[in-house]
């Protein structure tokens, strides 16, 4: 796919440790590590066959790999604590009984709650309309700092909570933490003014009552820059340049997707995939 043999950038969507189609997406990339640089938007595990081997692929990789921590990934953190329990469907058992399992989870900490690259704006779920660039990557360097810290056990003990609902700039402790873990790894819909919902997970067309996608609120301050984001799995392909969706619902039963960036000059992407043969058909 990268015929020019150029440097590369990739985005990859949601793998939920489907790793079979992350090797296969790969090898259609013509991926060099000493070349190219990918960039995963959140939740690598959970849900599919192979969690364990995705970590282990991702970490080898390097700094040719840079990840972003997705709902599931805190949720693996949390199991690996002991304060929460495997839900049904959790499929991380190999990751919780591996032998360098400390290892993964000390490697999984220190990944990045958003990153910006090349003009685009990298978040797992979403952006809060009140939050420009830069205050996007400064909230998720408190949480990072937080997850990378002597304290973070404390902090996941705390994480858990829809609320609150809404940004406010003089929020503190764990309940400013807490938005900015939400809207970043879980946002899917919020009102005109930025309260979230999060019971809601299909698409845009069974939008609820008073919400609206977070992409499409009138006067976001993010809406001048290209976003790349995943965690949702059942929006229809949008045909935007402002923004990218990359979660094709690899592990149900779909694609599991990559874009190139840039491929063919500035702000034209290339969009390559792959099918995920090991699907999950249990449930969203």
């Amino acid at each position: 796919m990268n015929d020019n043999h150029a440097m590369a950038l990739y985005l990859i969507g949601d793998v939920q440790g489907c790793n079979d189609a992350l090797g296969n997406l790969l090898e259609k990339l013509q991926f060099s590590p000493s070349r190219d640089t990918l960039f995963l938007l959140g939740d690598l595990v959970n849900r599919g066959p192979d969690s364990l081997g995705v970590l282990r692929r991702v970490m080898a990789l390097g700094h040719s790999a840079q990840c972003l921590l997705g709902n599931h990934d805190l949720h693996l953190l949390a199991m690996h604590l002991g304060l929460h329990p495997l839900k049904h469907g959790d499929t991380v058992q190999d990751i919780l009984q591996a032998p360098d399992r400390d290892a993964l989870m000390h490697w999984l900490r220190h990944q990045s709650m958003a990153l910006q690259h090349d003009g685009v704006l990298m978040v797992h779920a979403g952006v809060l309309p009140q939050w420009s660039v830069l205050q996007t990557l400064q909230l998720a360097g408190e949480v990072e700092s937080v997850l990378r810290g002597d304290g973070w056990a404390h902090f996941i003990a705390q994480m858990y909570g829809n609320q609150p609902a809404a940004w406010h700039d003089q929020l503190q402790g764990i309940e400013r933490l807490r938005v900015v873990v939400n809207a970043l790894t879980r946002l899917r819909f919020c009102t005109p003014e930025g309260e979230m919902e999060f019971a809601h997970h299909r698409g845009v067309d069974e939008t609820p009552a008073g919400y609206v996608p977070w992409f499409d609120v009138p006067g976001r301050q993010t809406a001048g820059h290209t976003v790349a984001f995943g965690h949702w799995s059942a929006l229809k392909p949008l045909h935007r340049a402002d923004v990218l969706e990359l979660d094709t619902g690899c592990v149900w039963g779909g694609c599991l997707s990559a874009l190139q960036l840039h491929a063919h000059g500035p702000g034209q992407h290339q969009r390559i995939e792959v099918a995920c043969r090991q699907a999950n058909h249990s449930g969203a």
